[in-house]
């Protein structure tokens, strides 16, 4: 029951000693065999080396330098547009890294599926936007106790038709909820785009839904423009000035006046397109209450060395910074049939393979020396194997260990468990549990 845990405070108090005193054994890939019986805590306080401290192949390495590069910089962003900022945690599904987040000045964490709000709200999580309709009669069962059992406890979700509406009423007044759930309406992309209401007039039929109900709240709109079909920036803009007028539109017509709202929300904002929100929500206009612009990207927190190295937003606007690849999968040479070719012991069960085949960018020798990896590419990924073309002159031996850059960190984080944090120098100083 909601009721019988601990507040949010607490829960977020004991949740580093929770994960702390884990066990390390078989479910971690990676980790030391001698390092079965240990705590992750005491494993940590080990500060082993992972390169000499016993871990096995492969191993996915979260860079602790260019982590916290990217906080930073993210955080400085927001700041500067005078954006909130609730980055979306179904990212990497770590509670440590959403602490580091809201450390981070972020205002919350936005999430998709009710199970990654349960695992949020396990470790304290306060404030919670969840980018989905949700339907879900068990789901908002609990999501009822849970409001009800905390004051503090902030909730926001799309909602995007008359019928998602309904049954949300249906499932809340069932469920006897004493508060009402904040929701804002979802403005589709456009035109075969994923979720949402697809006109204005659509929206306005939801908001309609939603004030004839006493289970739901009305706080704002949001919507992705990383949906936007066949995406430049004149279309981005475009949809984005489309949301900002409609937000406007439903103030004008009072439709955030009832069940003490205090501001109105207005949410974008993916990984790709964050320039183009900052800019239009910085013309938003005066409205009766005050807009909370509220932005959304995720992906950030890793970044990448492909879908996201290629499309960030700061590949256009160099002056305000750059985000840096954090990710490294390190894999071993098991094979080396011909001098074109070799094998290494990583595939698709470790390595994201959604959007683009890793990269190899060095090559770690027995005696601890490293090099580029010239002439050694990545053809494709079977399950526990990795394929490498090597050029004339490449120099790869059987138990060298390949340094892998990754593409699209969502599918890089959820195949791992349990992932070290590295410094430059191979210091392990943490573990990063997550709960996909």
């Amino acid at each position: 029951m909601a009721a019988d845990k601990p507040a949010p405070a607490d829960r977020r108090a004991h949740a580093a000693q929770r994960l702390a005193d884990e066990p390390i054994d078989h479910r971690f890939k990676a980790l030391p065999p001698d390092a079965d019986g240990l705590t992750v805590g005491e494993l940590t306080a080990e500060r082993r080396n992972l390169f000499t401290g016993g871990f096995t192949t492969p191993v996915l390495a979260l860079s602790a330098e260019r982590l916290e590069h990217n906080l930073a910089l993210m955080e400085e962003y927001a700041t500067r547009h005078a954006l909130a900022f609730a980055p979306h945690g179904k990212t990497s599904m770590a509670p440590q890294l959403f602490e580091r987040q809201l450390a981070h000045g972020a205002w919350g964490i936005t999430l998709a599926v009710p199970h990654q709000v349960r695992v949020a709200r396990e470790f304290g999580i306060e404030q919670i936007f969840l980018a989905n309709e949700l339907v879900d009669a068990a789901a908002l069962r609990w999501l009822a106790a849970e409001l009800d059992a905390d004051p503090d406890f902030r909730f926001i979700c799309y909602v995007d038709s008359v019928r998602g509406v309904e049954l949300m009423d249906a499932a809340l007044r069932s469920a006897g909820a004493r508060r009402p759930v904040d929701v804002v309406v979802e403005l589709a992309a456009g035109d075969g785009a994923r979720t949402g209401a697809r006109t204005e007039a659509d929206c306005a039929a939801v908001a309609d839904a939603v004030a004839a109900v006493g289970t739901l709240r009305l706080v704002g709109v949001a919507g992705y423009e990383g949906e936007v079909p066949d995406a430049t920036p004149e279309r981005v803009h475009a949809w984005l000035r489309r949301l900002v007028a409609l937000a406007e539109e439903f103030d004008v017509a009072g439709r955030f006046k009832s069940g003490g709202v205090d501001e109105i929300v207005l949410s974008a904002g993916g990984s790709a397109w964050f320039d183009a929100v900052a800019d239009e929500f910085a013309s938003v206009p005066s409205l009766s209450l005050p807009v909370l612009k509220l932005l959304r990207s995720g992906a950030y927190v890793s970044h990448d060395d492909g879908h996201y190295a290629h499309l960030t937003p700061f590949n256009r606007v160099p002056s305000e910074g750059a985000l840096q690849p954090a990710f490294r999968l390190w894999a071993q040479v098991v094979s080396r049939p011909t001098a074109e070719q070799a094998f290494v012991n990583a595939g698709k069960r470790d390595a994201a393979y959604d959007l683009d085949l890793p990269v190899a960018q060095v090559v770690r020798r027995a005696d601890g020396t490293q090099a580029p990896a010239d002439g050694v590419t990545v053809t494709g990924l079977s399950d526990q194997h990795g394929w490498l073309r090597t050029a004339s002159g490449a120099e790869l031996e059987v138990g060298d260990w390949v340094g892998l850059g990754l593409s699209h960190p969502c599918t890089s984080f959820d195949k791992w468990q349990l992932i070290p944090l590295v410094e430059a120098d191979g210091t392990v100083t943490d573990y990063i549990r997550t709960y996909f």
